[in-house]
């Protein structure tokens, strides 16, 4: 009887000491795991994998010259490579394109975007729009006669409102904050993809989605939390591809492609396109980065992307993948494999943290409250001694 009111807060305590504990070695084990990687070498799968190059995302006159260039069109037959052409309207000029394209047996992907102030993408702030899009989508190519190899999906975060709410920080901290606990939100916009991809499918359209390089690594470690926070929506088509523009990411380079490679099914290389603003570090991909990445993202996945194929046109780089040699191996600097390990653990240590965070908070509650309560006993024990 006299031992039963200590039991509770000594148990409460432990708990406390094992959860915290159990989380901090978890991340030194992958900390250790982890390690100071040498030099990666990677070898090409040694087969031209199945590229599909995105393009056409400037307007109708672009994509016409685009495609009236007769060494492009060979190119891309010689390549068996399919075109990812966004479709930003259901104009006559975008459809005499996509037959000209059918005619010439050069697999077409339908790059569905929404027309929505919040901008062309895919996520739970515009699931609403999304079904009468899709909609007039398959009505167009009814109307019009045209064939799809796939339709595409491109699933990224409402940029303009982000965007719009960093000139106002507080704003953008509560918005995220409430985004961060609404699963429902997230649950809604799933099950609402969810439909309509089945939708599609069933209308005989394979269902390719395009995902945040983010994505692999929640569903490895089981949480959404960027998903609310950001509006992002995990759904299956047929194939996922995630996007992985090293463009962005120099210092890390390929690197970057070696560690999420293993958790995507397709891999979105890039870019190719756009200007090199000074001093940022960003910038079109030269030949020699532009084939690493390809090299090693077809090491693990047979179906690449290319963002974009204007790009690749401007810069020469159609005839160099001609003859490119897909059983090469590329060397990856130790300087970028350890970078690009430090980058995913510590992202993956900060998606840990942000997901566990009431459970950590109320282990630390416990934790205080054992030690207050023990030195409160301890107290009284030396008052009546």
């Amino acid at each position: 009887m006299g031992s039963a009111p200590r039991a509770l807060p000594d148990r409460s305590f432990m708990v406390s000491i094992a959860l915290i504990g159990c989380f901090w070695a978890m991340l030194l084990g992958s900390a250790y795991a982890a390690g100071q990687p040498a030099g990666i070498q990677i070898r090409g799968s040694g087969t031209p994998p199945q590229l599909a190059f995105a393009c056409c995302d400037r307007g109708i006159a672009p994509m016409q010259a685009l495609f009236a260039d007769h060494d492009v069109v060979a190119a891309l037959k010689e390549l068996h490579a399919q075109v990812g052409l966004a479709v930003a309207d259901f104009s006559p000029q975008r459809a005499q394109v996509v037959r000209f394209l059918n005619q010439q047996q050069i697999p077409v992907i339908a790059g569905v975007t929404l027309q929505t102030k919040d901008g062309p993408y895919f996520n739970a702030d515009d699931v609403a729009e999304a079904p009468a899009q899709i909609a007039a989508f398959e009505n167009w190519t009814r109307e019009n006669g045209l064939s799809w190899t796939a339709v595409g999906l491109d699933i990224e975060p409402n940029f303009s409102e982000l965007a719009a709410l960093r000139k106002h920080p507080w704003r953008l901290f509560t918005t995220l904050l409430s985004n961060s606990f609404d699963g429902k939100r997230i649950a809604r916009a799933q099950e609402a993809y969810s439909a309509l991809i089945r939708q599609m499918q069933a209308q005989g359209y394979p269902v390719e989605t395009y995902t945040m390089p983010y994505a692999p690594l929640e569903r490895k470690l089981h949480t959404a939390l960027l998903d609310r926070l950001l509006g992002t929506v995990e759904v299956a088509g047929n194939e996922n591809d995630v996007m992985i523009y090293t463009s962005f990411a120099r210092p890390v380079g390929s690197a970057i492609i070696a560690d999420l490679g293993p958790y995507s099914q397709g891999i979105i290389v890039g870019v190719t396109d756009g200007l090199t603003p000074a001093g940022s570090g960003f910038g079109p991909l030269d030949w020699e980065e532009f084939s690493s990445d390809l090299i090693v993202a077809s090491h693990f996945a047979h179906h690449i992307g290319v963002y974009n194929l204007e790009g690749c046109v401007r810069r020469g780089y159609l005839a160099r993948l001609e003859q490119m040699n897909w059983g090469a191996t590329v060397v990856i600097p130790p300087a970028s494999a350890s970078r690009a390990r430090r980058h995913v653990l510590i992202f993956c240590a900060a998606l840990l943290v942000g997901a566990n965070l009431p459970y950590l908070a109320a282990a630390l509650l416990l934790l205080v409250a054992g030690i207050v309560w023990r030195r409160a006993r301890r107290r009284s024990r030396y008052a009546r001694g």
